[in-house]
């Protein structure tokens, strides 16, 4: 049959059940256990096969709804449950206690992965934005996001009999999703609209859903209103060639902040001073701020400075491959007119996104130079990715060392709540007196070696359990019946290793193949055996990483180790919550520094993994030597070859000699108690550090309150620090030709300088029409190693002041500056003087990219 129209019809609720549909259309429930259980308890057979309460209550028979209205303490039970849901979202939390946090920030993603009755993610990225969001929640703060809707999400993943990724796009029905589409007074659908440059629009309907006390905003192009060609634009999360994803960006992004507008007008939402652009994909969001600033009478500077003052700009690549880019030629067809931005000219936005700034072609529009020209704060998303970042986009500060490019970082977290096993929460609610699981004391004696390596066991049997059905299911799918041997597969008291993410072919999945001899070995070992389960996917478009997965898949299904390394098909949220508790090591060996963050060793660690990772992402910045194993990096190879094959080799060598041996070491008692030592050490020390809630508050209170004093400052008074800061930089942009230090001198040293002594300096600048209050001139230092030339390493500075004996002035067209440095270390040390724009509205000194340094 052809052509099946298909829709949803949700079941009819008891009026004595009312409190059911509340609580199925508040996403809460995802990281809500007692709602959870009130949802299986209905039906079990049909919480597993969907773990979607929506989907439940359209599966179970009308005469199980009635007979759970007539039980007086379900009704009780889910009354209770929908009371509690509206004290959360009504209560004051953590956020309302502070002092000058904005009222409201708008956080824009090209996906989210809140739930996988909610499949609108693809990896990592939609993850995060998840967790910010479901953590944002937790800590009551005012967030909006504001995505696409993918009719078809990412896609459906499954493995050939010859190993090969095969897609599928089922379509989905939003009527039977946890969403609510967003409407006027009268009822109908708010629509939101592009100008497109052939003279047609773009329109899309805004859905809603409820994260908690998050409103998410995901706006749709399958309607009537639109072309045949446009209802696509949202049909696939990636999807489609340059111009499709073009529109979906615009859509975003322009798109997004028109139906901000339309969620405050008619939800009666706080208007935000704060944007949060979480990577490049929604860039084009400022744009649409400035043209209506322009509307508002500002210039195109002018407005300018207010929407980088209260916009974030996260970045999560670190190679320059990952960056969205657009050829020129379709950004000018796009903006050639000002139909679809008004005010905004083509050259204006050439000027923010061109890569010719970083030195790349200008035929090339980057969608992370538009970010970073756009946001006045910005971050990389772990420790040593946002010394990656200062590296890579060190050109768009030229003059200026990578540490002091104007990119922070936050290190990612996860979600707790969503995110550690139930028995693991259980463990924490008998011994400690609260689920928290961040929160506790792992190493007291509250809770016993056994008792721990009880949980543990459970959670691996329960992981193994699930994979086996996972197997079997697979099989089915290809084969119609599955082997025998598939209900065989892994052991529920064999050391288990996981490895799951994005089949992208930095991330190496086939690293361990690398001896597949000596692989063999280490997981048919008759008194240490190991398996390993390994899930992900790669990009439709990425035939290398399918060759990468079906090398893998091939490897498992040979007999001598079939049932001892598997691989998981359709790597999804619900698989990966009963994958991660369950493995004792969770395994991550990218190529580094390729990986920005990796989460999904962190969702490990909190379940009591330990970690075995090469140092790259956040295992850089938290591995100490007692909370997992480090795979050293073979940087210095020759080739890739010999890179992988020493690092594949060091890595055989940790499981073989110390990880197998730790964890088959056992006491009288059948405890492995050194392992459960250091899983007890990882657990204390990594839970609170690895948290959503920790990475939130942080972005609070290092990047959205700095940008929302700041943006609340430029439009103050009719926008007129704004104003006043657009002409004071293109005084300092104009003048900063005739900036030089002319002659600099010293003094106060020894012979032979020693540790406290004072150097004194005195720096002579030629500030043409510029005041001293308009510049900060500097004596920046550091140590100077042999043969380094001009670099400085360890920077340091120490600002100069206008000399008051001669006020300023020393006769020669120049302003005398002076000043001190107390030379506190030994060893090799150097010098120089250096002039930068200073206001106390840059939120870096080095944000201009104007510097005019000592020759």
């Amino acid at each position: 049959m052809k052509a099946i129209r298909r829709f949803t019809v949700r079941a009819v609720i008891p009026e004595a059940l009312s409190a059911l549909e509340e609580l199925a259309l508040n996403l809460r429930w995802s990281w809500h256990r007692p709602t959870q259980r009130l949802f299986r308890s209905i039906s079990e057979p049909a919480w597993h096969a969907s773990h979607d309460p929506i989907q439940l209550l359209g599966a179970v028979e009308p005469a199980r709804l009635e007979e759970l209205a007539a039980d007086a303490s379900f009704v009780q039970r889910a009354n209770e449950l929908r009371d509690e849901l509206r004290r959360y979202i009504a209560e004051p939390r953590w956020y309302q206690s502070l002092e000058g946090a904005p009222a409201s920030i708008a956080y824009f993603s090209a996906e989210f992965g809140v739930a996988a009755a909610l499949p609108q993610y693809s990896g990592g990225l939609g993850i995060l934005a998840g967790d910010h969001l479901k953590a944002a929640s937790d800590l009551g703060i005012p967030i909006i996001g504001v995505g696409l809707f993918y009719r078809s999400g990412y896609f459906r993943q499954s493995i050939s009999g010859e190993g090969w990724q095969q897609e599928a796009y089922p379509v989905l029905d939003p009527d039977g999703l946890p969403l609510s589409v967003l409407r006027h007074p009268d009822g109908m659908a708010a629509r939101v609209s592009l100008a497109l440059p052939d003279g047609r629009s773009l329109s899309a309907r805004i859905w809603v859903a409820e994260v908690g006390r998050v409103k998410l905003l995901m706006l749709d192009t399958n309607i009537r209103e639109n072309d045949e060609d446009l209802r696509s634009v949202t049909d696939r999360l990636y999807g489609g060639g340059g111009e499709h994803r073009l529109l979906q960006e615009l859509l975003l992004g322009v798109g997004g902040v028109r139906a901000i507008d339309l969620a405050v007008e008619l939800l009666g939402l706080t208007p935000p001073t704060v944007f949060h652009t979480n990577e490049g994909h929604s860039g084009f969001q400022g744009l649409e701020r400035i043209s209506n600033l322009i509307a508002d009478g500002l210039s195109f500077d002018e407005a300018l400075q207010v929407v980088r003052a209260g916009t974030v700009f996260t970045t999560h690549t670190p190679v320059p491959a990952g960056i969205d880019r657009f050829e020129r030629p379709l950004i000018e067809r796009y903006f050639a007119t000002a139909d679809l931005l008004p005010g905004v000219t083509l050259d204006q936005v050439l000027g923010l996104g061109l890569e010719s700034q970083m030195g790349g072609p200008d035929s090339v529009f980057n969608m992370a130079v538009l970010g970073l020209r756009l946001g006045q704060h910005a971050n990389g998303v772990a420790k040593l990715h946002g010394r990656v970042s200062r590296s890579m986009f060190r050109p768009l500060w030229p003059g200026f060392d990578a540490d002091e490019v104007p990119i922070t970082s936050i290190t990612n977290g996860v979600h707790a709540p969503t995110w550690v096993d139930s028995t693991l929460v259980a463990l924490a609610e008998a011994q400690f007196g609260t689920g928290d699981t961040t929160r506790v004391d792992w190493q007291s004696d509250q809770v016993t070696d056994a008792q721990l390596w009880a949980a543990r066991n459970e959670m691996r049997a329960a992981t193994v359990a699930d994979a086996r059905r996972r197997v079997r299911a697979a099989h089915e799918v290809t084969g119609g019946i599955a082997p025998a041997w598939t209900a065989q597969v892994l052991d529920a008291n064999t050391l288990t290793i996981g490895f799951a993410r994005r089949g992208a072919t930095y991330k190496r999945l086939t690293l361990m193949l690398h001896d597949r001899a000596r692989l063999t070995s280490i997981l048919t070992d008759s008194e240490r055996p190991v398996q390993i389960i390994v899930a992900g996917k790669a990009h439709p478009a990425d035939d290398e990483g399918k060759h990468l997965i079906q090398e893998l898949y091939e490897f498992s299904e040979q007999p001598e180790i079939r049932g001892r390394i598997v691989f998981l098909p359709n790597y999804d949220i619900t698989m990966a919550q009963s994958l991660y508790p369950g493995t004792d090591v969770w395994l991550n060996n990218p190529l580094r520094p390729m990986e920005a963050c990796g989460t999904s060793g962190m969702k490990a660690a909190l379940n009591g993994s330990l970690n075995l990772s090469i140092l790259d992402g956040w295992w850089d910045e938290y591995y100490d030597g007692k909370n997992g194993w480090a795979i050293p990096s073979a940087d210095s190879a020759g080739d890739a070859a010999e890179r992988d094959a020493l690092e594949a080799s060091a890595l055989y060598d940790l499981i073989e000699h110390q990880i197998a041996p730790m964890f088959y070491d056992r006491g009288a008692d059948g405890v492995p108690s050194q392992w459960i030592s250091h899983v007890r050490y990882a657990l204390a020390t990594l839970s609170p550090e690895l948290s959503a809630d920790r990475m939130v508050r942080q972005y609070v209170q290092e990047l959205y309150t700095p940008a929302h004093h700041l943006a609340v400052r430029l439009t103050a008074n009719g926008f007129g620090a704004a104003r006043t800061l657009s002409a004071w930089k293109k005084k300092v942009a104009d003048a900063w030709p005739q900036v030089a230090v002319a002659h600099v001198e010293s003094g106060g040293l020894d012979a032979v300088p020693q540790v406290n002594d004072e150097l004194h300096v005195r720096a002579h600048v030629a500030l043409g029409p510029l005041t001293p209050a308009d510049v900060r001139v500097e004596v920046v230092y550091g140590h100077s190693e042999p043969g380094a030339g001009d670099e400085l390493t360890e920077l340091r500075s120490q600002e100069l002041t206008v000399d008051p004996a001669v006020a300023g002035q020393d006769g020669a067209g120049t302003t005398a500056f002076i000043g001190s440095v107390v030379l506190d270390r030994a060893g090799s040390f150097g010098y120089t003087v250096r002039v930068l724009p200073k206001s106390d509205l840059l939120a870096s000194p080095a944000e201009l990219g104007l510097v005019a340094v000592a020759g």
